[in-house]
This record gives C-alpha cells, structure tokens and sequence, in this order.
C-alpha cells in the first residue's frame, strides 16, 4: 500500500510510474488528497473543540467553588453543547477515513526503474537462459504420458471435484513428493526456515499482502466463516509477521514452506488450460524474505540465482523473464518470471516470479522495524516460488521422455528412489 506521505510528496511521479503498469491514477490520487485534506480540517476543528471543552470543565469546577450556580450551570449547558458537536465531527472523520481507506486501496504498487514499458508479455524482456533444447520425434504431451504410464489421472479428478484437479498416482505420486522434498531441502541449506502454515487465511492475511481487494474473485472463499483457501504459501508466511516490529539485527528473516495451492482460475480457456498447464489446485514451494530496504534488491538478486540454481539441478531448459509493466502484479515492484521450455508442447511454461515487493506489503501488513534513531520504519518483503510443481512435472515428463520411459534428473533420483518411470 501507497502511503499518503508519498503521494503528497510527489503525486505527479508517482501517476508517471503508475502509468508504466497501465493504471491512470491521477482521479484516484486527486481524490485521496482531496478526502486527506478533509480529514485533517475536521481534525483541526475537532482539537480546537476538545480544547474549548477542556477549558469550560476546569471554568465549572472554579464557578461552583465560588458559588456561581447559575454560571455553572450555563457552562454545564455549553460544555453538554461542545460534545454534541465533537461527536458530530468524529463521525464525520470516520467517514472521511474510510473513504480515504477504501480510496488508497485501489492504488497498486510504484513499478522500479528498471521495469520495461510495456502492456503484454509480449513485452516482457529476456534476461538470460540456461540448458539445452532438444529436439524431441513425435514427443507426447505430459497429459498423454501421463495416461500412457497412468501416474496422473485427470478424468477422477473430475469425477471427485472437477476439472483442474487431478489425482496423482503411484510414480506420479511419488514424484511430486520427491519434488517437494527436494526444494524444500535446497531451499532449508540456503538458509530458509521451513514454515508448514495453514492453507486457510483470514481476510486481514489476504489484505496484508494484496490478494485482497485485489484478487477475491480468483480465491476459494469459505463464506461460513469468512475464510479463503490460499493461492500461494506466500499470504500466511508472510502474514506471520503482521503487526510486528522488528530489530535492524534480525534481518535478513528468510523462510520457506510447502502447500498446496487453490485459484480459481476464472476465465481461463483455451490449449493454456491442458493437463498440468493450469490447475485449481496445485502444489508449490515458496521462499519468503524479509529485507532492510537498502539491501532488497541485492536479496531479489540472491533469490533469482537461487531458483536458477534449482532449476539447472533439473536440467531443464530455462529462460529468465524481466517482466514489463502491463504484465506485473498489483503488488510488485520487479519481478522475474522463469519459463521451462516444454518440448512436446514446443513453448516456454512459466515455473515461478521471484519479487520485490518493496514496503507496499509492509505497510498493508504493519511491518516495522527500528532504526539507529529507534523510529520504526517499514520493511521490505520479497518472495518467489521455488517452485511450482505443475509445470515442471510436465516439463520433465515431456523432454525426458525415451522410448524407454522417462528419465529421472540424476538429483531427483535419490528422493524418488527410482531412475525412470516406465
């Protein structure tokens, strides 16, 4: 979240920056200066009303002590009066606030400098790329692969909830656990702390780090009890510290957890959707990093070496994504995206966005920390994936198929315990 400090402080850079994503903020911003102004005349009137209410109590106690009643009583009356009116004006603030509020909200985050102009991924910038593309002779896709060795089954994941959620069986089972465990131990010898969090959130989680107002159409919501079923391991970890102040020793805090995924994925159509390529639910590994400001973007640099690292022990075929404006978050302000290349489907899946968040999440979620002068000021947060298993497990069944059966990545080996499925 924008801070009315920044917006007052250079409106006029921040509708420049904001344009980048795509997003005319200037009626927005107008708006908020305008309902900030109110709220600081009401605030104005109200002190002064408070004052003169202080000032009438201390005049009554005097009146009686010297017995001028009806005095007295004429000040009771206008002190009685004062408070009608400062009530009035509390109500009035309250509403301005909230206005305020439901105003800011609606601001995503100030893309860095370094973001490319742009509107589509189309105009996203390539970064780098690593591994080797083969050339696969009449390769299948994942999903016919996975009914040809029967280690996925789509079709009973749509008898038992619906399409998007499949059912993983045997090796295929096997290998997802392995996957998990395998991130999960690179990530913990990084020096992540492992996290195993709750996959249901409250709404003050989903506000803290974004996906609320912004996202609640594409998240599970359990009405009943007003809570939404995660899209990402990121909202509890990161929620852990919500409304905690922290000391400039204890950065950086970096943690990494394991959950299953659930987005709903509305509007999604189209070849896009095949097999693994988009799910309802999912599962994922997410690191998380909380940083000084100062040395977040050496951390995101950090972060997106360590999902190549990753990657590269796969031995997938990758290409890093510096994504432009128009294809970013809400809440980001740079993010890489990471693209396996599938070579039965002959096209980049995208596997993971590594992100700098910088103090928008901080100042949702309330996230401090003291500086030399003591004062409290917000951190930064990051994370990324590392990573989604969906495409991946695709990837790796579709370029490392052989006539044969599929391969197994030497370092996946020992968490699978087998070297091909077949």
């Amino acid at each position: 979240m924008l801070t009315i400090k920044q917006l007052r402080d250079n409106p006029s850079y921040i509708i420049k920056r904001l344009n980048v994503k795509g997003f005319d903020a200037k009626h927005i911003i107008d708006e908020i200066l305008k309902f900030d102004d109110e709220r600081k005349a009401i605030q104005t009137r109200l002190d002064a009303n408070l004052a003169e209410q202080n000032k009438i109590a201390k005049e009554i106690g005097i009146l009686y002590k010297e017995g001028k009643q009806a005095e007295a009583n004429s000040a009771k009356q206008q002190s009685v009066e004062l408070k009608e009116i400062s009530s009035k004006m509390q109500d009035e603030q309250i509403k301005v606030e909230k206005l305020l509020s439901e105003k800011i909200v609606l601001l995503p985050n100030i893309p860095h400098t370094s973001v490319p102009d742009g509107k589509t991924a189309d105009d996203n910038v390539e970064v780098r790329r690593g591994g080797i593309i083969t050339e696969l002779h009449n390769a299948l896709p994942h999903w016919e692969l996975a009914k040809k060795y029967d280690i996925i089954d789509f079709e009973l994941g749509v008898k038992l909830t619906g399409a998007g959620f499949p059912v993983y069986k045997g090796k295929g089972a096997r290998l997802q656990r392995a996957l998990i465990s395998m991130f999960l131990d690179i990530n913990t010898a990084a020096g992540y702390l492992e996290i195993e969090p709750p996959v249901m959130v409250n709404e003050s989680s989903g506000f803290g780090t974004g996906q609320l107002p912004d996202k609640e159409g594409q998240m599970y919501h359990a009405e009943l009890d007003n809570f939404y079923l995660i899209p990402t391991a990121e909202v509890p970890v990161t929620n852990i510290y919500r409304d905690v102040i922290l000391n400039k020793s204890d950065f950086p805090v970096k943690m990494t957890a394991y959950t299953p995924c659930f987005r709903r994925e509305a509007g999604s159509y189209g070849k896009d959707v095949r097999g693994l390529n988009r799910l309802h639910q999912f599962d994922k590994v997410e690191i998380v990093e909380l940083s000084l400001p100062e040395n977040s973007y050496e951390a995101l640099d950090r972060m997106v070496s360590h999902v190549e690292e990753i990657i590269k022990q796969l031995e997938l075929p990758y290409r890093i994504i510096r994504l432009c404006g128009g294809d970013m978050s809400f809440t980001s302000a740079l993010t890489y995206d990471f693209e396996v290349y599938s070579a039965a489907q002959e096209r980049w899946l995208e596997v993971s966005s590594v992100s700098n968040f910088e103090s928008f999440q901080a100042n949702r979620l309330k996230l401090r920390y003291r500086d030399e002068n003591k004062k409290t000021q917000p951190a930064h947060t990051l994370n990324g994936s590392a990573l989604a298993l969906p495409r991946i497990v695709a990837a790796l069944l579709e370029n490392n198929q052989t006539e044969h059966g599929i391969l197994i990545p030497k370092m996946l080996q020992k968490y699978t315990g087998f070297e091909r499925i077949f």
